[in-house]
């Protein structure tokens, strides 16, 4: 990627101590005692090998390397997140760093992130911390926890999942809890599983309206136990200091529990699930049961004589 073979370096805007602006290098760093942009070969002494090997852009000419607008650019420029260019009397010339960039911006913003959000990534950068591990950090945190794939559902096609026909407040439940979200003429489903195992009960003979309320009432308590779980994550993020993030070396390590909290946690759920439901099982179904199978017994003995 981009910022695997990158140097930083800072320097503070004008009249803006808190904005950063952080030049990321695709070219040599300069040598000690040299500024930036005297490190890069000028006007006067450039070569035509060094402009092959570091090729300059106007403006326009930047935008469209990048695939982006000549407004973008300025925006970006006046935010601090690039460079000024080079002034040569009234043109502004524009490096490979300043490509270098726009593209990470670009990356960046594909992602999710807000003009604010890169900044302050650029200014993590400039403490020390390492863009990969960031984002490490990032994915760890935002990346979803269900692998499912999104399913599309006609009504008749849910009509045959669920062995009729699916009245109105039973659709409209479903869509408020979020099993299914209208798409067009017909429905998405975001977790066809639990959609399924709905249906499954459903086919089974329990009303649909019951299975419903089923999942609105656990919602709270899931809700409360997964704030509990990361809950633990928290404060070990907040070791560092509240809105801090943690000092480069312990970044892969916070990232690793991130990513091993997922599956433990779903052990212990279900495991806790399990339980629950044998003793709820045992508690409301045993004497039933017994009187089921104690009823058969004397209708066989009965029958018997």
């Amino acid at each position: 990627m981009l910022w695997a073979h990158c140097n930083v370096a800072a320097t503070m805007r004008p009249g803006n101590a808190a904005a950063r602006s952080v030049r990321i290098f695709a070219m040599p760093p300069p040598k000690r005692g040299a500024s930036p942009s005297s490190s890069a070969a000028g006007p006067s002494d450039a070569t035509p090998s060094d402009r092959a090997a570091f090729p300059e852009y106007t403006i326009d000419e930047l935008a469209r390397a990048a695939g982006t607008t000549v407004r973008n650019v300025r925006s970006y420029q006046d935010r601090g997140l690039i460079d000024p260019p080079e002034r040569r009397g009234r043109v502004g010339i524009y490096t490979q760093t300043h490509l270098g960039r726009l593209r990470l911006i670009h990356h960046l913003l594909a992602r999710g992130y807000t003009l604010a959000n890169i900044m302050e990534l650029l200014k993590a950068i400039v403490e020390g911390h390492d863009l990969r591990s960031i984002l490490g950090l990032e994915t760890a945190i935002s990346s979803p926890w269900n692998s499912e794939a999104p399913r599309h559902y006609s009504y008749l096609a849910l009509a045959r999942l669920f062995g009729r026909a699916i009245s109105r407040p039973a659709l409209a439940k479903a869509i408020s809890l979020g099993l299914l979200e209208p798409d067009g003429i017909g429905y998405l489903a975001r977790s066809p599983r639990a959609l399924a195992a709905g249906a499954e009960m459903a086919r089974a003979g329990f009303p649909l309206e019951d299975v419903l309320d089923i999942i609105d009432h656990a919602r709270g308590h899931f809700q409360a136990v997964s704030d509990r779980i990361v809950g633990m994550v928290v404060r070990e993020l907040d070791k560092f200091g509240e809105g801090q993030l943690p000092p480069p070396s312990e970044v892969p390590r916070i990232v690793d529990v991130l990513w091993r909290i997922r599956p433990l946690a779903l052990v212990a759920l279900e495991t806790e699930m399990m339980r629950s439901l044998e003793i709820s099982a045992n508690k409301y179904l045993g004497d039933r049961v017994a009187a089921i199978l104690e009823h058969l017994h004397d209708k066989d003995r009965v029958a018997g004589d």
